[in-house]
């Protein structure tokens, strides 16, 4: 048995993962500051809690330095999730203060570990950290982990993580502490925040889909643009591959290599919701880079990963989960 603490996890991937490392029988403990997670993200189908909160759970602020040094000591290995993320639209106009907030989190977290007698620290980045340049043609080409340099991210976002994982990289080579860094690309799945303000686009569109007639189904830009979508199921998976084949590897990216536009998940969710939906375009609306998708043959070589999920049946299932929420409230 192993003792794990997660930070951010009560949020969507944190939440799934929690679950499978106690499935699996290792002692998790939770931080998270419930921003966007929640507690009853950790509950079981019964609805019983997979940890004990009076011992296990704590509701922290990571952008306070120091906050994790006493819960460090108790754990062998770290998985930070933690950060300040939502849809494009909180991320562009909200640039400064998120840059800022991930940056104090990632550092203090860092901090705290480096401190410590931790075996081993696994980050948690995103495909967002890649070149603007490598992602602004719908010609897109599977992006390598030796792509990521020179920097040029689009966001600031992706210049946080990136600075996340630099620090990671220097704890790393400085300490005896194994290091692991996953960069993940478009996460879509259950538990998540389907709320207007923070949703990010699949939750959001499939919201706008639910409360169709009342709410029209608006697709921000022109929905030629496309990610590499990948359902929380795989990229816990890559994770807890990770947790054992990772370590001292450098940046493994988690993604598929096929990218998906915007148009085509918009159109899916669409057929999903069985209505008759007429589809917006508000291309006065940002839509971030044009196009990435993965290249994870790194994944597949050093973990033994590849994603397994279809899109269709993903997008099925986070409908049905956010259908469930809005009905019961």
């Amino acid at each position: 048995m192993r003792t794990i603490l997660v930070t951010g996890g009560a949020g969507m991937i944190g939440s799934n993962l929690v679950k499978k490392l106690t499935e699996k029988g290792d002692h998790v403990i939770v931080v998270d500051n419930l921003w966007r997670g929640k507690r009853e993200y950790l509950n079981d189908p019964d609805g019983n809690p997979v940890i004990n909160f009076k011992s296990q759970f704590f509701e922290l602020d990571l952008s306070k330095p120091n906050v994790l040094d006493d819960i460090i000591n108790q754990v062998e290995f770290v998985v930070h999730l933690a950060d300040i993320v939502a849809g494009i639209g909180y991320v562009f106009n909200n640039q400064g203060s998120l840059f800022r907030q991930n940056i104090l989190i990632n550092s203090n977290t860092i901090n705290s570990v480096r401190k410590s007698k931790v075996k081993g620290f696994l980050y948690v980045g995103t495909a967002c950290s890649f070149p603007e340049t490598l992602q602004n043609s719908l010609d897109y080409i599977p992006l390598k982990e030796e792509d990521l340099y020179p920097a040029q991210p689009e966001s600031a976002y992706g210049w946080s993580k990136l600075m996340g994982q630099y620090e990671t990289e220097l704890l790393g080579k400085e300490t005896e502490i194994k290091t692991a860094i996953v960069m993940l690309h478009n996460v879509y799945g259950s538990p998540c925040d389907y709320s207007p303000e923070r949703s990010q686009v699949v939750p959001a569109l499939i919201r706008k889909a639910i409360m169709h007639p009342n709410e029209d189904f608006i697709v921000w830009g022109s929905g030629q643009q496309g990610r590499a979508f990948i359902h929380v199921d795989d990229v816990v998976n890559g994770i807890m591959l990770a947790l054992e084949k990772g370590w001292n590897h450098g940046h493994i990216q988690l993604g598929p290599s096929i990218c998906t536009s915007i148009k085509d998940i918009a159109e899916t969710i669409v057929e999903i919701s069985e209505k008759e939906i007429d589809i917006i375009y508000d291309t006065t609306k940002p839509e971030g880079d044009k196009a990435r998708a993965a290249d994870y043959s790194k994944a597949n070589k050093i973990l033994g990963w590849e994603p397994k999920i279809d899109l269709h049946q993903g997008l099925k299932q986070q409908y049905d989960w956010i259908k469930k929420q809005i009905e019961s409230k």
